[in-house]
């Protein structure tokens, strides 16, 4: 089994795009509308910041999340012990931003968050009705004016050959949010755990985007759309000197938003927040 490619053009994309989330909990988009010369200046540009001692102005908000999280505090993802081996930035519109890079990356949030709007919409059209009337709005309108949804640019350092004994890029987990939506980084690594417990390569042809269910839709969804399982690997070879950059999106709902009869948007952040030690 492999994740196949959507061409976002095609007279069925919604369908097939859909079809794949059901079937592997990611869905892999080409020819779709978020311009790839600005995702690689992005890629640039952050490339930079992060390797000169500026990052270090820009040091995380513990009471809001943004801003700058060095390798020291990064994420030990749910049930393991070992820190992910990264550093990265969390951009929302109204936190700390390097001045210099400000307009390009929230003219990306922009692009990105229209784009995920429309991607919800394919989502909600082509479930099944009894799967529809579980959401308490539809789900475009659930991330509508948001303020929670989270811009992350990671930085994956080359190797060194020190690691934490045990310690990947970023070990396997689960999304939060409703959906992710990523480009393609400049490296390979991601990848995804099919239903038989195989580990699939995802697609990272440059230009291509990656969209993956999270916790939260699965919740919305009654279990229907997983939040499928995946993890980035350390590279080997000559790509051991190379560092790696991603840019997820993370479309979160409003805090009010009720995903289910168990939860609103904010108690299962928060909850979740809380056993990954961020809270």
């Amino acid at each position: 089994m492999k994740l196949e490619t959507v061409d976002y053009r095609a007279e069925n994309a919604a369908e097939q795009f859909v079809q794949s989330l059901r079937d592997t909990g990611f869905g892999v988009l080409k020819n779709h509308p978020i311009p790839q010369e600005l995702v690689e200046s992005i890629y640039k540009n952050w490339y930079e910041f992060f390797i000169n001692g500026q990052k270090n102005d820009y040091h995380y908000n513990v009471e809001t999340q943004d801003g700058y999280f060095p390798p020291d505090v990064s994420e030990v993802a749910k049930g393991h012990t070992v820190k992910d081996i990264k550093e990265y930035y969390h951009v929302y519109p109204w936190g700390q931003i390097p001045p210099e890079l400000k307009d390009q990356i929230l003219d990306y949030y922009r692009r990105a968050n229209e784009f995920a709007s429309e991607l919800l919409g394919w989502v909600e059209a082509h479930a099944p009705k009894e799967v529809q009337e579980k959401f308490s709005i539809a789900l475009s309108k659930m991330i509508e004016d948001s303020e929670m949804t989270l811009l992350r640019v990671l930085h994956y350092p080359p190797m060194t050959g020190d690691e934490e004994p045990g310690a990947i890029r970023a070990a396997a987990h689960e999304d939060i949010n409703l959906l992710t939506v990523l480009p393609a980084s400049n490296e390979p690594g991601l990848q995804v755990k099919a239903q038989d417990g195989e580990w699939l390569d995802v697609p990272c042809d440059f230009g291509s985007l990656i969209i993956n269910i999270g916790d939260m839709l699965q919740e919305a969804s009654g279990g229907y759309f997983p939040s499928t399982t995946h993890r980035v690997i350390n590279p080997t070879g000559k790509r051991q000197e190379s560092s790696r950059i991603s840019l997820p999106l993370f479309l979160h709902p409003k805090p009010e938003v009720v995903l289910s009869e168990n939860y609103t948007a904010d108690s299962y952040l928060k909850e979740r927040l809380r056993e990954l030690g961020v809270l």
